[in-house]
C-alpha cells in the first residue's frame, strides 16, 4: 500500500557534492583513521574527540565535539556499510551492534568517493526520517557546517604524505 500524499524520500535528504582536489586514497585515509578524522571533522575552532570508531557494519561510531564557548555536540552512532575507498554509511538511529538509539537528531549519512580527474568526487547524502527533521538540520546550518568540514577534509588530505 502506498500513500500518494507522502513526500518523496529524496525530499527528506540534504546533499552536498564537491570535487575535492586530493586523491581518493588520501581522502579515504583521512576519513578512515580516527586519529586523522578528529583533525578535520568539525568546523574549527570546534574540536573533535573520537570516542568510538569500529569501522565495520554494526561497529560503533561516536564523535564528541566541543566549541570554544563550552558548547558541545555528542554524536553516538553506528556504521552500517563500509566499501573501502568508495562508501561509508553511518547512522545516529543505531548504536554499536545495531542497538536502537534515541538520537537528538535522527539521520543516516551516506558518504561516497569516486575518482574524478586528479581529484575525488565526494558526495554526502544525509537522510532524515521526515521533512521536519531535514528542515531542522538544514536550519542548524547543515550546508555551511558540512561545507566547511569538506574544505577542511580537502586541505588536510592534500597535506597527507
Amino acid at each position: 500500500m502506498t500513500n500518494e500524499n507522502a513526500a518523496s524520500p529524496e525530499s527528506q535528504d540534504l546533499v552536498i557534492s564537491r570535487l575535492l582536489k586530493a586523491p581518493r586514497a588520501k581522502v579515504w585515509r583521512a576519513w578512515s583513521d580516527p586519529q586523522l578524522l578528529k583533525q578535520w571533522w568539525c568546523p574549527k575552532p570546534w574540536t573533535t574527540e573520537v570516542r568510538a570508531f569500529d569501522m565495520r557494519p554494526g561497529g560503533a561510531f561516536h564523535t564528541f565535539m566541543q566549541g570554544p564557548d563550552g558548547g558541545t555536540s555528542d554524536n553516538p552512532g553506528c556504521f552500517l556499510e563500509i566499501v573501502p575507498m568508495e562508501k561509508i554509511v553511518s547512522t545516529s538511529a543505531l548504536l554499536a551492534g545495531y542497538r536502537p538509539a534515541t538520537p537528538w537528531l535522527s539521520m543516516t549519512a551516506v558518504i561516497t568517493m569516486a575518482d574524478e580527474g586528479d581529484g575525488t568526487r565526494y558526495i554526502a547524502r544525509v537522510m532524515h526520517p521526515d521533512e521536519a527533521t531535514r528542515k531542522q538540520h538544514e536550519e542548524m546550518g547543515f550546508y555551511e557546517g558540512w561545507g566547511i568540514c569538506m574544505t577542511q577534509l580537502e586541505e588536510f588530505a592534500q597535506q597527507l604524505k
